[in-house]
């Protein structure tokens, strides 16, 4: 134990410790140039942990010594992103590239734009929400809008600050990166693991993820976790900087860094098209040498305001685009064709292969598509393969290597009949899909059916999982869709690995599901080239099941972006007798969706206007008033532009309010939207 300051100030020398380890870290973790070994480090360290374990009345949960943090017992709760964590378009080669410069120019009516250009870090993306200089919530990107708090385990990482102290900035703000593992924080990571006779991480990347959701935060501060920080949200707000210094993403990074954060050495301000593929081809030359997983490298428009005007589409801003590297590829032999079924009773013949490591994982199975793919690339069972991870994501067979072909290999045969129920296999005419005829009689379509059925964006039955769903149909104990709401608690308890707390918390699961919006139940159904948006597309234009199914291919293809070959899936699902029979027994099992009103197209009092919402509604949700004027015709937009009717403010609005006003669009608060919508709903 250390000796006792004596006359010292406590105060003082706590501080000053606290203020010795931060840097030190700041430069090891961040700058990655110590100025002091580690002996010297460790004794800093050990002096302040005994002055707290001393003076328990000094204690602070920021210090360096709780980077540890408490145990979390119980799983991870739910974070709802104030601002959604958007995915990136990708391009795989220089035209799609081209294409995206071409489309921002012709949109902004610009000669020449200004990018951002940084390495596409592999790991994983974290928001780091700062109130009052402190970290306060760390949350994974989850699906997009809700993520996990990993707060306890992200303390951990010496590379992100717990506090930052600058009289300049706003009292909230948000900061947004990559966590990763070092290339040889990895090798030392698996090393270590091996000597404890623990299996070893496969790459970089799992082990970074694994390390973060551990339930443990003990174990996470004791892997080499680090973080590049690559966005903020609400930093505009900054006391200290005048409105011009952060109105692009180029400043926001410069702020960043001057504030403790690390942001990646590597990233570059390019201009036109040929800085973008000039910084590709030298970042993937260094690809090698660098000590982190990169699968290729970002572009962003540095502006903000062109940001706000280019606007976003599905998940993803107009304004960026994530340009990956050539995908791996391996040479392994083909050891078998198998079929898998799909939901819709889709044939995918799929390559069982001699294990071998592409793209930093062993693949065993590559998808073969179908039997025109297998015949135009020549694949036989036995050959040796060329195999590609896609995208680093999708393994593929790319083509087999006919001259090392050493014997007559048979041609590969689609199998007659399905090898799952044995009904008889049907070509789609004109297509190179072959389908089941089985329907619901197949057990794997029953079993892919059930899985998009529960789905978070279609029934959202929490709990219900693939495994769960085997059981469930290989036991005979689900035929279709609406045996779901047959089980019971003793049913499930009686299933491998359900306990008893598991299945009542699954069984009001299904019975929360009973209520559904139209479009989430149309989605559910599982027709065939029906998506989220097309789903909500119909529900919103027929207002009730009974008006969609009564509905004719002309009728279907009044809606808007519904094509010819949608509505004809449409109307033969709806003629199909055992389709028709299934939603009777939903009806009977007590699910009913929520109507919409029915309005001719044109006829809704806010068609053809734009809404933006900003800041923190206090009597809606804010998906609530999304939808509330989307049922009136409304566009709700996530930027703002000259055409935007209004600008819903709640409080703390942020940046939407001041662009708002620079161009002179209406602002109004809750009230008045609570107003019109009583006005319009009547």
């Amino acid at each position: 134990m250390a000796e006792s300051p004596g006359s010292e100030n406590l105060n003082a020398r706590v501080a000053a410790l606290r203020q010795q380890i931060q840097e030190h870290n700041h430069r090891y973790y961040v700058l990655n140039d110590p100025t002091v070994p580690d002996g010297e480090y460790d004794r800093l360290m050990r002096e302040l942990e005994a002055l707290e374990r001393e003076h328990p009345e000094l204690d602070d949960p920021d210090s360096p010594t709780h980077r540890v943090g408490a145990k979390i017992e119980d799983g991870f709760d739910s974070v709802v992103h104030h601002t959604p964590m958007l995915s990136l378009a990708n391009a795989f080669d220089d035209e799609e590239v081209a294409q995206f410069d071409q489309r921002i120019r012709d949109q902004l009516d610009l000669d020449e734009l200004n990018y951002l250009a940084e390495p596409k870090l592999d790991g994983l993306a974290i928001s780091l929400r700062y109130q009052h200089g402190r970290l306060a919530l760390a949350a994974t990107r989850g699906d997009g809008r809700t993520g996990e708090d990993v707060t306890a385990n992200v303390r951990t990482i010496r590379s992100i600050p717990l506090t930052v102290s600058d009289s300049g900035l706003p009292e909230q703000f948000e900061v947004r990166g990559e966590i990763f593992m070092s290339r040889s924080g990895f090798a030392e990571l698996n090393q270590r693991l091996k000597r404890q006779d623990e299996k070893p991480f496969v790459n970089p990347r799992n082990a970074a993820s694994g390390t973060l959701r551990q339930l443990d935060p003990a174990i996470t501060a004791d892997r080499p976790l680090r973080f590049f920080a690559y966005a903020a949200i609400d930093l505009e707000q900054d006391q200290d900087s005048s409105p011009q210094t952060l109105t692009c993403q180029s400043a926001v990074l410069q702020r960043l860094a001057d504030i403790g954060f690390p942001v990646s050495p590597l990233v570059q301000s390019v201009s036109g098209l040929q800085g973008l593929l000039d910084y590709h081809a030298r970042i993937a030359d260094q690809r090698d040498a660098l000590d982190y997983d990169i699968d290729g490298v970002v572009y962003k428009l540095d502006d903000f305001e062109q940001q706000l005007e280019m606007g976003y589409v599905s998940r993803s801003p107009r304004w960026a685009l994530a340009h990956k590297f050539p995908a791996e590829e391996a040479i392994t032999r083909l050891r078998d064709i198998d079929v898998q079924v799909g939901r819709t009773g889709k044939l995918t013949p799929v390559a069982r292969l001699e294990p071998v490591f592409v793209g930093g994982v062993t693949v065993t199975n590559a998808t073969l598509h179908n039997l025109d793919e297998i015949r135009r690339k020549d694949v036989r069972v036995g050959d040796q393969v060329i195999v590609r991870r896609a995208g680093d994501v999708i393994p593929e067979v790319v083509r087999a290597m006919v001259e090392r072909r050493s014997e007559d290999l048979a041609e590969w045969q689609l199998p007659s009949h399905c090898p799952v129920c044995n009904s008889r296999v049907e070509q789609v005419e004109g297509q190179a899909d072959a389908r089941c005829s089985g329907g619901l009689v197949c057990a794997a379509q029953r079993k892919r059916a059930l899985e998009h059925f529960a789905s978070r964006t279609a029934m959202d039955i929490d709990g219900l999982g693939s495994k769960l769903i085997e059981q469930l149909v290989d036991q005979e104990l689900v035929h279709d869709l609406s045996d779901l709401y047959g089980l019971d608690v003793e049913t499930l308890t009686s299933l491998d690995r359900m306990g008893q707390k598991s299945a009542e918390n699954l069984a009001a699961s299904i019975d929360r599901s009973r209520r559904p919006q139209l479009g989430r139940l149309l989605f559910a159904l599982g027709i065939r080239e029906v998506g989220e948006v097309s789903a909500q597309l119909l529900a919103r234009h027929f207002g009730t099941l009974d008006a969609l199914m009564a509905a004719d291919t002309e009728a279907l293809q009044a809606v808007d972006e519904i094509g010819p070959i949608v509505a004809g899936h449409v109307h033969e699902f709806f003629n199909e007798a055992a389709n028709r029979a299934v939603i009777q027994k939903l009806l009977d099992a007590g699910v009913e969706w929520q109507a919409e009103a029915v309005r001719e197209t044109g006829s809704r009092p806010l068609d053809g206007k734009t809404f933006v919402l900003t800041g923190r509604l206090e009597q809606l949700k804010r998906s609530e008033a999304k939808g509330r004027l989307e049922q009136l015709g409304a566009r709700v937009s996530g930027s703002v532009s000259k055409s935007t009717h209004a600008l819903i403010a709640g409080a703390d609005p942020g940046s939407k309010l001041d662009r708002a006003e620079s161009l002179k669009v209406p602002v109004i608060d809750e009230a008045d939207l609570l107003e019109l919508l009583a006005g319009l709903e009547q």
